[in-house]
């Protein structure tokens, strides 16, 4: 087999990488590990940054965000005793986010994919790179109990956290940064009518987070220990300490409900540096990872990948090698400014179990602080929203 992009992959960031390849007249194939109906099944994200939209918006993938996203001007915070605020992305900024469940956006790129007819292979198992040094970089894996190979010009991974891509990476070469929090969280879906808001509630018991899918469809999360299983969290439990962490303003505004998805994550900050090496670049989870309190996850993907494209495009049709040179440099400006604001909402919103007393004075103040000024919550809605894309 032989083609001009490998992408290993089928998640949202190879998906969309190989949608705007197509756009450019730019061959690929996508192997992926799991079967389409696990890809599917994954709840992940659902609040998209306004560059986000804007880049689906023009590969021609938002006909079903712009009907069935909900656009938010900002998000609400909330905190034990003290009355909620808003903070207005929309109108400091002028540009709203969407919440559009990636569930939805993933079925948008595999309809897509159909239409096209992209070389998308699943049950690939066993994948190993070849030659990501020199000019004919190759992938070997086993699809259908048979061994294939497939020959490519570059290979980009978007195969996460544990794919095989970012391990690919010379041992000299590769630097990694992380901090692992010491809890994790909650979530479940639910068929009740969500909040308004997307709400952020900080409590002594622990952080909760009301957010949504669409007008019928809400996902919640609380904090948990990182020992807790799903099954010490009945729906009855869960909706009792999820509205116990709410001003009761705002408890009384949640609907309950029987759950039709529930899971527990851990929380991490990880970046891998840098994202490309050789003929080898990587994208989205394969390098880097934000808890999901800053909501960036998905929309890192989507940025990754505008980038990437966009010098892959110019390789092919200027013969220009400048922006594949500086991918890496371009997409991690990105990153730690997102990993940043995840790894600030996280503190700001969260209980630490090893806390001191002055820490957690300090955090309530701090949220007094960004409550009482318009110029802090313009800060954070600068990068809750998202920054604009780099040209």
């Amino acid at each position: 087999m032989k083609t001009q992009i490998a992408i290993i992959g089928a998640g949202p960031a190879g998906l969309l990488l190989s949608h705007l390849l197509h756009r450019q007249g730019i061959h690929s194939i996508v192997l992926e590990r799991q079967t389409r109906d696990h890809v599917l099944s994954r709840i992940r994200a659902g609040v998209l940054e306004s560059t986000s939209v804007e880049v689906l918006r023009a590969a021609g993938l938002a006909d079903r965000m712009d009907r069935e996203g909900h656009p938010h001007d900002g998000m609400r915070i909330a905190w034990a005793g003290r009355d909620s605020f808003y903070v207005n992305s929309g109108q400091m900024l002028g540009r709203p986010f969407v919440t559009y469940g990636q569930t939805q956006i993933q079925q948008d790129l595999f309809a897509a994919a159909d239409a096209r007819g992209q070389s998308l292979l699943h049950g690939v198992h066993g994948i190993t790179l070849h030659g990501i040094d020199g000019a004919s970089p190759s992938l070997a894996f086993t699809h259908q109990s048979e061994n294939r190979e497939l020959k490519c010009d570059y290979i980009v991974g978007c195969d996460g956290f544990h794919g095989p891509s970012r391990r690919a990476m010379p041992a000299g070469v590769l630097r990694e940064y992380e901090k692992v929090y010491p809890f994790g969280w909650l979530g479940i879906m639910a068929r009740v009518k969500p909040l308004d808001d997307v709400t952020y509630a900080y409590h002594p018991r622990g952080f909760a987070l009301a957010s949504r899918r669409n007008d019928k469809l809400g996902r919640f999360y609380i904090q948990v220990p990182l020992e807790d299983k799903i099954e010490d969290w009945p729906d009855g439990r869960f909706w009792a300490e999820f509205k116990a962490r709410f001003p009761q303003a705002i408890a009384r505004q949640i609907e309950e409900g029987p759950s039709i998805e529930k899971s527990i994550a851990p929380l991490r900050s990880f970046v891998a540096e840098p994202m490309s090496h050789g003929r080898l670049f990587l994208a989205g989870d394969a390098a880097h990872i934000v808890p999901p309190t800053g909501a960036k996850g998905l929309n890192l993907a989507i940025s990754d990948v505008h980038y990437l494209s966009r010098a892959l495009a110019s390789r092919y049709h200027d013969a220009s090698e400048e922006l594949l040179g500086n991918y890496s440099a371009t997409a991690l400006r990105r990153v730690w400014s997102s990993v940043r604001t995840s790894w600030h909402l996280t503190n700001l919103l969260h209980s630490f179990p090893a806390a001191t007393d002055f820490e957690r004075r300090a955090q309530e103040h701090e949220l007094a602080y960004l409550q009482s000024s318009t110029r802090a919550q313009a800060a954070l809605a600068e990068q809750y929203a998202g920054l604009p894309l780099e040209i």
